[in-house]
């Protein structure tokens, strides 16, 4: 039983969502996102209320994940979503140049990750994170699809994941990471 397919969604002021056979597409001030509908899974609007239906109980996964992407994309055209990425290491950098970032990740030669269109990205220091040791720059994408954003961040991580006793690398800002301790020889 989907718990979060049952819930309503509330579509605020200057948000216009137009229903289809296969598809949601959601339009604001932010922009315009389409959201595929599941089979099986039926979308109707009262007032300012967005309410998910399923045909039958078997279908309540996927009527569970077709509210949740019509609510995201009805948070992205109004508010947008962001994610933090921080750079740690020493002689590691990041450039943000237009519609692509430059790393510098320890390797032989720089490496040139383009944004797909709707990601932005800014890059700046954060004063001084104590709690991180090496610590350079954080990388802010922005965006209005969840999705992308995500798949973004996640290649981005990938370039360098950090490693396990210093943490050197790209990774995520709100995750912590746990550093094994290293040898203790005399």
């Amino acid at each position: 039983m989907s718990r979060i397919g049952k819930k309503a969604i509330t579509i605020p002021g200057g948000v216009t969502v137009t229903i289809g056979e296969r598809e949601l597409e959601v339009k604001g001030k932010k922009g315009t996102l389409r959201t595929p509908i599941p089979e099986g899974i039926t979308f109707r609007q009262e007032g300012d209320q967005l309410i998910a239906e399923r045909s039958s109980d078997e279908l309540a996964a996927s009527h569970g994940l077709a509210r949740a992407l019509a609510n995201n994309a009805i948070v992205g055209v109004t508010e947008g979503f962001s994610r933090q990425m921080d750079v740690v290491g020493v002689g590691y950098k990041a450039d943000v140049q237009s519609k692509k970032i430059v790393f510098s990740l320890g390797y032989s030669h720089p490496i040139e990750f383009p944004l797909p269109e709707g990601v932005e990205a800014k890059a700046e220091r954060m004063g001084t994170k104590s709690s991180i040791q090496q610590y350079q720059t954080t990388l802010t994408l922005t965006g209005i699809d969840k999705q992308k954003l995500g798949q973004v961040a996640a290649e981005m991580h990938k370039l360098r994941k950090p490693d396990a006793y210093k943490g050197k690398g790209v990774r995520y800002s709100d995750v912590p990471i746990k550093l094994k301790p290293g040898k203790t020889g005399k």
